[in-house]
């Protein structure tokens, strides 16, 4: 085994997630940082309007791209099996295999993304007076979308063989950088909204770059690549789901919009700040759900069931902990916070009642994490992505619905609509993953 990599078949349990996890957390940190940059440059030196463009497009931009990702995850789920089993040959087909579906993707959601932006912009009932800044954005975004893409998948691969520490060195540089190019096209070069689109797909595409270095330099992946249909087939039947489920999700997500939209500019601005610092509230337990996908995978293709089941349960008492004292944070600090994306009383006032509201009840959420993770882990994507779109989708739409007609202009009942759909979400995980093990 290379020294980059982690063998999660041996070992205690909870250091060697903690091991992969927090890597891997920073890393999707860093991530988030690409978009949190953005929507701060924006707010402080170009304007409110300016910050409800950036708002405006989170969910369009997470639409897509968590598709892709969620599709990922039948990637990792493919090479961690691999990877445990000690099969080389099928290792390396399935890098390979990954990889080729990863650059026809590129081409397909580029051009997807730059045709349907002013479509979805339209759809959400984007204000007028945001509209053409937040096209711009869109566009730009997803004409250098293939940088993302292909670190994503990449950072992927070599998690799935346990190296989650230079996937995360990578984006540290390229957070920097992403930071940097922001000040310089928006302060210096007075670029707009357009210098932060500009400054993270320049960052992206570096990122993507060296991951692409080290899986030629350490893999040779990119020697002879191919598809192999069988191994295709797999990573399909696994990902798809998860990113019909991720990329609804999104979509629907893009529906709540519309009805916060409808309150202005302020609150589409709030509510953009609610969402921004919501996903560092989710960051640590969609990290540690990944982390149990893999786990749980690796330690499948041994044939250590028990040690995988047990694995599931250490996972969810380490990330209990973890966002009970994140929720708490944004909880006691949600105004600072919000003063950080915008000097605007209103807009403060608006970004922390929906911090404040929302974020306590997040923590539900490590039971649809970890339980999914761990069921992910085992080859099964269908049931979770049943579950969560019942819940995330059709629920959320239907309580958005009927809550909007008996309670009119109320904003509250709007906002929460996400908590609604999470503990449900959490009640319908359990009983379901209970209901399975007790079976098996």
């Amino acid at each position: 085994m290379k020294r980059h990599e982690l063998d999660m078949t041996v070992g205690k349990i909870w250091p060697v997630l903690l091991t992969f996890t927090v890597p891997l957390l920073f890393e999707n940190l860093l991530q988030l940082l690409y978009n949190t940059a953005d929507s701060i440059v924006v707010g402080q030196y170009v304007g409110i309007s300016a910050l409800a463009a950036v708002s405006a497009t989170t969910h369009i931009c997470g639409m897509l791209v968590r598709f892709f990702n969620g599709t990922a995850v039948g990637a990792g789920v493919v090479i961690s099996q691999s990877f445990g089993s000690k099969d080389e040959k099928k290792l390396l087909s399935s890098i390979q295999t990954t990889l080729l579906l990863t650059f026809i993707a590129c081409i397909l959601l580029t051009f997807t993304g730059i045709m349907c932006s002013e479509w979805l912009l339209r759809k959400i009932s984007t204000p007028s007076d945001v509209f053409k800044e937040a096209n711009l954005y869109l566009k730009i975004y997803f004409g250098g979308i293939s940088g993302l893409l292909i670190y994503n998948m990449g950072g992927a691969v070599l998690r799935a063989m346990g190296d989650s520490r230079r996937p995360l060195l990578f984006l540290i540089f390229c957070s920097v950088l992403n930071i940097i190019l922001d000040l310089i096209f928006v302060v210096y070069f007075h670029w707009g909204i357009a210098g932060v689109a500009f400054a993270t797909i320049i960052a992206q595409m570096i990122s993507a770059l060296l991951v692409l270095y080290v899986l030629a330099s350490s893999t040779c992946a990119l020697k002879n690549l191919h598809i192999d249909k069988k191994i295709a087939a797999r990573i399909l039947q696994i990902g798809l789901p998860v990113g019909i489920q991720m990329a609804i999700v999104a979509f629907s997500n893009v529906f709540v919009q519309s009805y916060i939209n409808y309150f202005g500019t302020a609150c589409i601005a709030g509510w953009g700040i609610y969402v921004k610092l919501d996903q560092y509230m989710m960051l640590p337990i969609q990290s540690m759900g990944q982390a149990v996908t893999i786990f749980t995978g690796q330690n499948l293709g041994a044939g250590q069931i028990e040690r995988a089941n047990k694995g599931t349960w250490v996972a969810f008492g380490i990330i209990i902990s973890v966002s009970s004292c994140v929720a708490s944070i944004l909880y006691i600090f949600a105004p600072n916070l919000s003063n950080l994306f915008s000097p605007d009383a209103e807009v403060i006032k608006y970004g922390a009642l929906f911090i404040r509201l929302c974020s306590p009840i997040a923590t539900v959420c490590c039971f649809n994490q970890v339980l999914s993770g761990a069921l992910r882990g085992y080859g099964d994507s269908k049931s979770p992505m049943i579950i969560t779109l019942c819940t995330h989708v059709i629920f959320r739409q239907i309580y958005l619905y009927f809550i909007t007609k008996l309670i009119p202009d109320n904003f509250y009942v709007v906002a929460f609509g996400y908590p609604a759909g999470w503990i449900l979400c959490a009640i319908a995980m359990s009983i379901f993953y209970f209901t399975a093990n007790r079976k098996n």
